[in-house]
């Protein structure tokens, strides 16, 4: 499945190596499904990454970065423009289709070799249009541990039986039926029951 990137401006205050604390605005890639996800996943992050808790969200845009290459050592996220080249073949023409890659690097150079080697999987020949470092200072890829269970709802897979999907099979037990019956026969017991003075009542007004 493909994933959606979404990047992330965020105000907090940050505290360098040395100890000192300034007020920094930075940018964070993250992969989520929606801006609902996204916004729940950033401030899940910030709550970890800031002392005391106080930051503020500036903005929250989808990516157009089409894929990310993580490295274990790097110190820069680099951004790369390719130009895909493909055949137009109503037009009998070349046609470029761009696309947008993020891979982590310690210099440009090093960044581009990892680029070729990511990249190694096309079929179809692409030129490298652009290469220079990005504003994006960390990158938070889905991890299915993040995944919340709202209250009160329980895995499918952890279901003993769903009655909702069933296959043609009754998922009530002949105990359970008996129940749910004898509730619809106490319903129709305590259903008030229709005269025929309100009728007359209404026909002698």
């Amino acid at each position: 499945m493909m994933q959606t990137w979404f990047e992330s401006k965020v105000k907090y205050m940050k505290v360098s190596e040395s100890g000192s604390e300034s007020m920094v605005t930075e940018n964070f890639l993250l992969d989520a499904v929606s801006y609902t996800d996204a916004e729940t996943r950033i401030i899940r992050q910030m709550q970890q990454m800031v002392r005391g808790g106080e930051f503020t969200i500036v903005d929250i845009k989808k990516s157009r970065i089409a894929e990310v290459f993580p490295y274990e050592n790097g110190e820069w996220w680099f951004k790369a423009t390719i130009n895909l080249v493909t055949i137009d073949e109503e037009a009998g023409k070349e046609k470029k289709i761009r696309a947008y890659y993020l891979i982590m690097a310690d210099d440009i150079k090093e960044a581009l070799n990892r680029l070729d080697e990511s990249l190694e999987y096309l079929v179809i020949p692409f030129v490298v249009t652009s290469l220079a470092v990005s504003p994006i200072v960390d990158v938070f890829p889905y991890n299915p541990e993040e995944a919340q269970i709202p209250e009160g709802f329980v895995p499918l897979a952890e279901a003993k039986k769903n009655p909702i999907f069933t296959d043609g099979v009754n998922p009530f037990t002949e105990e359970e039926q008996e129940v749910v019956s004898s509730d619809e026969e106490i319903e129709a017991t305590d259903a008030p029951e229709e005269t025929e003075d309100s009728d007359d009542e209404e026909t002698e007004e």
